[in-house]
């Protein structure tokens, strides 16, 4: 696993790059190796977090999605994070329903025999070590814990949607209509930006995400990437894996492998 990269410039220079979106997607190999992990060890439950505990530093939750895995037409994922965070995606105008994860698809237009190939790839926020979202944010709304999840406070949130003009991964929604049917531990509000949390409700309660639990084939391994001694901390560095716009020098919590 590499050590976050935070140059004083990184996040003043993102702009400019993430100007190529999520369609001008550079991949960088992180951790080239050989070992595989036992399938048992992955997943394990995280430790719950005691009401009024700050979150813990020394940690920094992350997932890993292998794309080997994920099958085309499988929604199961997305599906059981609208169920469980009561993300609604039945909005008349379809461009307004919020999207906390998707699935995107990467063609390889390189020369030789894997030329054509489609690998299919669910995208959320990327919980990065320099979030971009952050750093434009005017109010504070937007924020890092000090265990690596990025969210969204919709107390300050005040619309402007700076943050989703920011983020590379296009991974951010605004709520356009008033919202019915939520999830109580999941506060949501017309009038706000929001994105994938992590399931952080379920974290802080010592349980796994909820896409991570509903994933048929177990391509999502969730766990802290600070302890060497955890499912996706052995496998990051056993296998190679991908960080989704390296070059931007964000650290993305969310890694791939079979990219």
């Amino acid at each position: 696993m590499t050590s976050p990269q935070t140059p004083d410039n990184a996040r003043r220079k993102f702009i400019a790059a993430a100007g190529a979106g999520v369609a001008g997607l550079g991949f960088t190999a992180i951790a080239p190796g050989l070992h595989l992990m036992a399938v048992g060890e992955a997943n394990a439950a995280p430790t719950p977090r005691k009401a009024g505990e700050p979150a813990n530093p020394a940690v920094r939750w992350g997932l890993l999605i292998d794309a080997n895995k994920c099958a085309p037409g499988c929604t199961k994922c997305i599906d059981a994070c609208h169920t469980e965070n009561g993300v609604s995606a039945n909005l008349p105008d379809p461009r307004q329903n919020s999207q906390w994860i998707r699935k995107i698809e990467l063609v390889d237009r390189r020369p030789g025999k894997t030329r054509g190939h489609v690998t299919q790839l669910p995208m959320m926020c990327q919980h990065c070590a320099e979030p971009p979202c952050v750093d434009v944010c005017p109010t504070g709304a937007s924020m890092k814990r000090a265990d690596g999840i990025v969210l969204v406070d919709r107390h300050t949130c005040i619309g402007c949607r700076y943050c989703m003009m920011a983020c590379p991964y296009k991974a951010r929604s605004f709520v356009h209509a008033p919202l019915n049917d939520q999830n109580p531990e999941v506060p949501r509000g017309k009038g706000c930006v929001e994105s994938c949390t992590l399931c952080v409700h379920r974290i802080d309660k010592g349980q796994q995400p909820a896409c991570v639990e509903s994933c048929p084939e177990g391509a999502m391994t969730f766990g802290d990437l600070n302890d060497a001694d955890s499912a996706i901390a052995k496998r990051i560095a056993s296998v190679p894996t991908t960080q989704v716009r390296a070059d931007l020098r964000l650290n993305p919590g969310v890694r791939y492998e079979g990219l």
